[in-house]
């Protein structure tokens, strides 16, 4: 069957989602597009093929719909998200879930109440092959226990509207939740120390910041949050495990050998570094659509967790670095958990 796929949001993520199910993914058709910019809805929407529509809530109860992407700005994702488990529409909601925990567990318990997952959340480090990698290696036991995880998350520059709570929201927030994926285990504090800040920035932002995590097992994780490193983007990620580690590939690119130095390029955003992620994160989805099977993606609870963790992350920060236990409600066996 062809998916026919909603977008609510025709901003620069949604039109590069509705690129990418128009042009990449096979077995999906974009067929309605909302926006509160009704004129670049239609704009869009007639790129695509698709009819615009007044509104996210007309959006979903279309009958020409089959599936609801949610792109629009954080603050509206959990009403949008909530009508299509109201309307038991498959929902693949970009990052954040909800703007608040409180939000986000409305979501969970909607979802419960639907009696089956709808929702995925737009997480796609979990689709790299990197990662991926990474996975296959911890869960097969080699390495021993994870004792200790180093990760990096480095940009180029970021814009004046850039401020220093989002380093954790809007950055931070990815290795948040690949590293509860990885290891399997949840995150229980925060710490963000802030060293000696970069000239590149704007005087408003403590850049760069250091993240300290601690997990129920007691493996401690660092972050390097560095949004003006001026040379690229770089992620990088190893975990050091009793007998051994492994490290996050970098992504495969030529050497070049010239004026007597040899060296390789380096991503310079998101869209570069994870392309092929993104690809086969909405493949995968499309796919689970189709099959009527539940998402095998990021699910409500991990956007639960990864705003309460990013909400302690915060904190720290405007404490001045003081240690923030993330008080995460028990997981429910709904999704995997005992409680």
């Amino acid at each position: 069957m062809t998916v026919r796929v909603g977008v609510i949001g025709a901003g620069m993520i949604g039109q590069d989602h509705i690129r990418r199910l128009t042009e990449v993914v096979t077995g999906a058709a974009v067929t309605a597009v909302a926006d509160v910019d009704a004129e670049r809805a239609a704009e869009v929407a007639a790129r695509a093929g698709a009819t615009a529509l007044p509104t996210g809530a007309d959006l979903v109860a279309s009958p020409d719909v089959d599936a609801v992407l949610v792109t629009s700005w954080g603050p509206t994702h959990a009403e949008h998200v909530l009508n299509a488990i109201a309307a038991g529409k498959p929902v693949f909601c970009e990052k954040p879930l909800a703007t608040t925990a409180e939000d986000c567990l409305r979501i969970v318990e909607a979802e419960r109440a639907h009696g089956r997952r709808l929702v995925q959340v737009g997480f796609m480090r979990r689709f790299d092959a990197g990662y991926r990698q990474m996975k296959e290696v911890l869960s097969a036991g080699s390495l021993g226990a994870p004792l200790l995880v180093h990760c990096a998350h480095r940009n180029p520059a970021v814009p004046k509207s850039y401020h220093s709570a989002m380093a954790a929201q809007d950055t931070a927030v990815h290795e948040i939740d690949v590293l509860r994926w990885l290891l399997d285990d949840e995150i229980i504090s925060a710490q963000v120390l802030t060293p000696r800040a970069t000239s590149r920035r704007f005087a408003h932002l403590k850049d760069p910041q250091i993240m300290v995590f601690e997990t129920v097992s007691g493996v401690r994780i660092d972050l390097e949050v560095f949004v003006n490193c001026q040379y690229g983007y770089d992620i990088q990620c190893e975990v050091v495990g009793e007998d051994g580690l492994v490290r996050l590939p970098d992504p495969a690119a030529v050497g070049i050998r010239t004026a007597a130095r040899h060296g390789t390029g380096v991503p310079q955003d998101w869209k570069d570094r994870f392309a092929q992620a993104f690809d086969t994160e909405f493949r995968e989805w499309v796919a689970s659509v189709a099959d009527g099977t539940e998402p095998t993606g990021p699910s409500s609870w991990d956007g639960y967790a990864a705003t309460v963790i990013t909400d302690a992350a915060v904190r720290s920060l405007e404490t001045g670095g003081e240690t923030v236990t993330t008080d995460m409600k028990p997981r429910p066996a709904f999704y995997g958990g005992t409680a």
